[in-house]
């Protein structure tokens, strides 16, 4: 049985939940690469206590990018991102691994922004809905669905990918055996799960590591 959210407030000095009830607190999000079309788009069930680098780690694996570059989430007034050297001013993102994902949800749906590749502009909206507890059971964070394959990197943004499919699926374009080599077996309409799912297992067996510890202190 789903169990119910306790009420707490939000923000970095929210107290009213317990340590293990905060740890073990999990939320529903959905990825959109925006201005896609059918709309690639995924759904994971991940803990509110992970940094925002790990959620821009969970991202990466779920939408099929290799994080060859800068990223930023904008969440409100605010960005957040990589580590940047300390004089970079005011208008510099703050340290996404400082910043926990709890941190920044509002009460009942928080949407939050994530660019990848300032070059080719891959722009996502996350929707954070359904914060509550977790199931003691199952480990976090957990790929719920999607569907699409997301674009190769390094293809030109939006209308180089579309350019790139057109080429791929008309054995006649000028491109199509360059794209074709190119790209492999890319299918545009599969999504991988497999490896997906053990990526975020990784991640998850390390929570669950950290998991056991905490149950040990409060035991």
């Amino acid at each position: 049985m789903r169990q119910t959210r306790k009420p707490r407030s939000t923000g970095p000095h929210a107290g009213a939940t317990t340590g293990f009830e905060s740890y073990n607190e999990i939320c529903t999000i959905r990825i959109e690469l925006l201005e896609t079309n059918p709309l690639i788009w995924r759904e994971v069930e991940v803990p509110t206590s992970i940094t925002l680098k790990v959620l821009h780690d969970i991202i990466q694996i779920t939408v099929g990018w290799f994080d060859y570059h800068l990223w930023r989430f904008t969440i409100g007034a605010r960005s957040y991102g990589p580590p940047m050297p300390e004089n970079r001013g005011d208008a510099a993102p703050r340290d996404a691994t400082k910043v926990r994902l709890r941190d920044v949800l509002e009460p009942g749906t928080t949407v939050i922004d994530y660019l990848y590749d300032f070059g080719d502009s891959w722009e996502h909206r996350l929707t954070v809905t359904d914060i509550r507890q977790g199931d003691p059971g199952v480990s976090y964070p957990r790929y719920v669905g999607g569907e699409w394959a997301g674009p190769p990197e390094d293809c030109g943004g939006i209308p180089g990918f579309y350019a790139t499919l057109d080429a791929l699926a008309d054995p006649k374009h000028p491109e199509h055996a360059d794209v074709v080599e190119w790209l492999d077996e890319y299918d545009p309409k599969h999504i991988d799960e497999l490896p997906l799912k053990f990526a975020l297992l990784r991640i998850a067996n390390r929570r669950n590591a950290a998991r056991t510890r905490l149950d040990k202190k409060t035991a």
